[in-house]
C-alpha cells in the first residue's frame, strides 16, 4: 500500500491549479471585455439596450425555475434532472458567439440585440471564471 506521497498523482492537483487558475483569469478578463462592451452598448444605443444587456446578464440562470418544483429533493448543488438541458443550452458559449459573429452579415441590424448578446456572454464568462460550468445529466457540475 503506497503513501500519498509516493504516488504519482501528487503532482498532478498542483499542475491542474495553476492550469485552473489561468483559464479562470481568461475568462474573467473576457467576462470583463462583454460587460464592458454591454454598457457601452447600452450607453451609445439607448435604455432598450441596456435594459437588454442588463436581462440577458441574468436570464441564463432563470434556467433554475425550471426545476424549482424538485430542487427540495435534490443533494446540495445539484440542479433538478429536468432543468438540466435548459441550463446547459443557456450557458454553452458557442451559442452567443456564433450569433455575435454573424451579426454583422444578418439583415437584422438592431444594436439592443447585440447589446443582449454581449450581456449573455459576460454571464457565461462570469460563471466560467467562478467555477461554474455545465452541468452532467444527473445535474451535478462537471469536473
Amino acid at each position: 500500500m503506497s503513501t500519498p506521497t509516493q504516488t504519482p498523482r501528487a503532482a498532478t492537483p498542483a499542475r491542474t491549479s495553476k492550469s485552473t487558475r489561468v483559464r479562470r483569469a481568461a475568462w474573467l478578463v473576457n467576462a470583463l471585455f462583454w460587460s464592458a462592451f454591454a454598457v457601452l452598448e447600452g450607453v451609445n444605443h439607448g435604455w432598450l439596450a441596456g435594459l437588454l444587456a442588463g436581462f440577458f446578464l441574468i436570464a441564463p440562470d432563470l434556467t433554475f425555475l425550471v426545476g424549482l418544483r424538485d430542487a427540495p429533493r435534490m443533494a446540495r448543488g445539484q440542479l433538478p434532472p429536468r432543468a438540466v438541458p435548459y441550463y446547459n443550452a443557456a450557458h454553452r458559449a458557442l451559442v452567443p458567439v456564433a450569433l455575435i459573429a454573424l451579426f454583422p452579415f444578418s439583415p437584422v441590424a438592431w444594436p439592443p440585440a447585440f447589446a443582449a448578446l454581449c450581456g449573455w456572454l459576460a454571464h457565461i464568462s462570469y460563471d466560467r471564471a467562478f467555477g461554474y460550468g455545465l452541468r452532467t445529466k444527473e445535474g451535478f457540475q462537471r469536473g
